[in-house]
């Protein structure tokens, strides 16, 4: 079952967003639109306008005050993955080739500008300052996050604590701000909302940390990238500090660098799969779940709540 079956209910309203998002980006530059439009049409999960729509269900839910939080979000996340691509290098986003890979740097790193500041404006349309507080409060760790990573590339001595804060930062806020946010909008109780932050956080952190395993173990077909992408870029994550705890592991992978042969890449995906480093990453992903449903517990009951769960339960058990 694919993930968009869990919340199909909800497939009106996305379709609102999917064509305010079309609207957004649109410039009056043709390469500006053209650059933008890019990246929307080779899709995305468009998992934090889902859980901005589902946190909104907590309280007073009207889809064209949902829908302006709903696209800011999903735009901040887009511009963040092309200055990202310019960073890493990369050629291929979604099995598409990325912005930086079809126009060049220049061009990629304003779009991911434009992006940003689009999603900026369209926020100005929420009233509630609180909203203001907690976006740019967000926008700040991930910038953060973002300079960790460039920092921590190829340090294979960085622990536990620096991956977690890192994926902390890059991913698990972004989400936990979609599902508060969503809350903040529809005019939901303080004791609502941050108990949804909480929700996102523990599910964003599982999430990461799931997506961080299929590098290892997901095809081309499905990552839309080579496997192993991010060690060869030097993104130390959960699976490779668990397999490094081998010895003889530890070697291999600290020889890695960005124009390795794919036969060797190849080589220390088998190996990092042959330490149990998958089954331990996983089990921590477990966790995390664990304390996103047990945060659900405390919130009202209504069909967004077993949306919620359903939806942290396919997180844990995803392929790809």
């Amino acid at each position: 079952m694919k993930l968009s079956m869990v919340y199909s209910y909800l497939n009106a309203d996305i379709k609102i967003i999917e064509k305010e998002l079309e609207e957004t980006i649109k410039a009056e530059s043709p390469l500006l639109s053209e650059a933008s439009l890019h990246l929307l049409h080779a899709g995305g999960k468009r998992i934090r306008p889902v859980f901005v729509l589902l946190a909104g269900k907590f309280g007073n839910y009207e889809i064209s005050a949902m829908k302006n939080v709903a696209v800011s979000l999903e735009l901040i996340h887009m511009a963040s993955l092309v200055h990202d691509d310019v960073i890493d290098d990369a050629d291929l986003r979604r099995g598409q080739p990325t912005i930086k890979a079809k126009w060049d740097n220049r061009i990629a790193m304003y779009t991911g500008d434009y992006i940003f500041a689009r999603s900026l404006e369209l926020m100005t349309k929420v009233k509630n300052p609180l909203a203001h507080v907690i976006l740019s409060d967000t926008i700040v760790e991930l910038c953060k996050g973002e300079i960790e990573q460039i920092k921590d590339k190829y340090d294979f001595d960085q622990n536990l604590r620096n991956y977690l804060l890192r994926i902390k930062r890059k991913t698990a806020l972004l989400i936990a701000a979609s599902c508060q946010l969503g809350a903040v909008a529809s005019g939901c109780s303080e004791d609502v909302h941050r108990k949804l932050y909480r929700f996102g956080y523990y599910v964003g952190m599982s999430f990461q940390i799931t997506d961080d395993v299929l590098d290892f173990t997901g095809t081309e077909k499905e990552l839309g990238k080579p496997a192993g992408g991010d060690l060869l870029q030097g993104n130390i994550t959960l699976p490779v500090l668990y397999a490094m705890e081998d010895m003889s592991v530890r070697k291999m992978i600290t020889g890695v660098h960005e124009h390795m042969e794919r036969a060797e890449i190849e080589e220390i995906i088998r190996l990092v799969k042959s330490t149990g480093a998958i089954e331990k990453s996983l089990a921590m992903s477990d966790l995390y779940l664990e304390k996103a449903l047990d945060v659900l517990d405390g919130l009202p009951p209504n069909r967004a709540k077993k949306t919620l769960r359903n939806i942290a339960k396919f997180i844990g058990k995803r392929k790809f």
